[in-house]
């Protein structure tokens, strides 16, 4: 199959859906700091081949019992976990919520597993999985150990590494008033995913 046959998300990236994930935390250490925010953005691909944002879940996530929490991170995003309007739910339920979406969209593209897609991807994905082992989840529809980083691939489109600096590279508007917000970069990661792999499509065709 040549590149201008491919069609559909399934056949563009061996049977794996991106799913963009952001996390915002209550630290570095995944094992030990808690989960205080959680978005996830679904990409779609038109029957020309480019891709785009389709859905973004959000949801706002209660630490774990005996969860660390940094003063410096809530600092740094502005999260207060004891808000009485935040309306969070405990981890296992956000994450099973959010994996349902997940197998339900791999099987309407007919992929065989999700692939996630973060900025500097290694920091959500370590979390995410220790918070599936934490909760006992059986059936983590996201690849094991392979992920695409719109950090390297910044890096590679448009040296920038910093999602607001490769953002604004990529001509995507980025406000430093909202960042920090898993919700709001999790879409502008999507974004810029997006934006560099249908670069390379079209870099392909001259």
């Amino acid at each position: 199959m040549t590149r201008d046959e491919v069609t559909s998300i399934d056949d563009r990236f061996r049977g794996f859906l991106p799913v963009v994930v952001d996390l915002e935390t209550g630290g570095f250490t995944p094992h030990t700091d808690a989960i205080l925010e959680l978005a996830g953005t679904l990409i779609q691909m038109s029957s020309d081949g480019y891709l785009s944002i389709s859905d973004t879940y959000s949801v706002n996530i209660k630490p774990f019992d005996g969860a660390n929490i940094e003063a410096s991170s809530l600092e740094f995003t502005g999260i207060d976990p004891d808000h009485p309007f935040r309306d969070a739910v405990d981890e296992k339920t956000a994450l099973s919520d959010f994996f349902q979406i997940i197998k339900k969209e791999i099987r309407n593209n007919g992929c065989t597993r999700a692939i996630l897609v973060g900025h500097n991807a290694h920091f959500d994905a370590s979390f995410l999985n220790a918070a599936v082992a934490r909760c006992n989840i059986k059936k983590n529809p996201f690849h094991p150990f392979t992920y695409f980083d719109t950090a390297t691939l910044a890096g590679l489109a448009y040296g920038q590494t910093v999602l607001a600096k490769a953002c604004q590279e990529a001509k995507i508007d980025f406000d430093n008033s909202r960042a920090h917000s898993a919700l709001y970069d999790a879409e502008r990661t999507a974004l810029l995913f997006c934006k560099i792999v249908n670069r390379w499509k079209e870099l392909e065709y001259r």
